[in-house]
């Protein structure tokens, strides 16, 4: 017998209050602020890029080191958060493999995010690939806090036993910090979440559940919005978004405590 409701949310912008920086390295331009997925979503060949290792193992290579030798040094694995195209692992590999980036600019965008937000629950380091023009377009670093509600919403969809998930691009040891912080079951957590992976879980949960919600802010999320019972986006982040998203979406919320009276209205 199917069970009540299900609630997925996005993390980065959606559970998540995000302060991002990015360096370009062919100009060294630092740049805050920037909407990686919307980067990505312009061109075809383009892949959002994470590294799967710890802040500090970072900061604690040599700056004049080669990030491909870092990778290989540490064992570090990839993850592609979002894509446009054609772009694979291989493919983020062997653009990696070939480019002179130096740890010192990953340095550079985490030391950014650690000054600006100190108390982030989040970090994360990555890369914008552009796999037509074999180069390495950006490098980011995202930190982030939860909103001031986010906890509170959490609670509430519990209090009324509503089963919560979280699909997300980025890296599960990043994810279970939030989700043991906002009391989310580490088994309902999906990692390295790219559009498709998203919509493959919606779809998955339509099949055990009445109703499937599904909440986030990107563009990558707009294959499980369209995909859900109600797709909610949320702009608390408050970047300007897509407006092919907001017509993927039923409900547009800026407060993420309003999803609380969505869920409501389904029961």
């Amino acid at each position: 017998m199917a069970k009540r409701i299900a609630v997925v949310f996005d993390s980065a912008g959606t559970l998540l209050h995000m302060y991002r920086v990015a360096k370009e390295p062919s100009t060294g331009d630092i740049l805050e602020n920037i909407e990686s997925t919307a980067i990505v979503a312009r061109k075809n060949g383009c892949g959002l890029v994470a590294l799967n290792t710890e802040k500090e193992i970072i900061l604690r290579s040599r700056r004049d080191m080669f990030l491909f030798e870092f990778i290989k040094e540490h064992g570090v694995s990839i993850g592609i958060s979002c894509s446009k195209g054609k772009f694979t692992l291989d493919i983020a590999f062997e653009v990696i493999r070939g480019s002179s980036l130096l740890m010192g600019d990953v340095h550079d965008v985490l030391e950014a995010v650690t000054s600006r937000c100190p108390d982030s629950i989040y970090f994360a380091a990555g890369l914008i690939v552009d796999s037509k023009a074999r180069k390495i377009l950006y490098v980011l670093s995202t930190g982030g806090q939860v909103f001031s509600k986010t906890s509170q919403t959490i609670q509430l969809l519990h209090a009324m036993e509503v089963d919560i998930y979280i699909a997300s691009g980025d890296r599960m040891s990043s994810l279970v910090q939030l989700a043991e912080f906002v009391n989310i079951p580490l088994e309902r957590v999906f990692a390295f979440a790219d559009p498709f992976m998203k919509e493959k879980v919606v779809f998955e949960l339509k099949s055990r559940y009445e109703k499937v919600v599904m909440v986030g802010d990107g563009i990558n999320d707009i294959l499980a919005l369209r995909a859900a019972d109600v797709g909610i986006m949320t702009v608390q982040q408050g970047d300007k978004r897509p407006e092919e998203l907001r017509e993927a979406a039923d409900v547009v919320l800026k407060d993420i405590i309003k999803v609380v009276d969505v869920v409501k209205g389904l029961q």
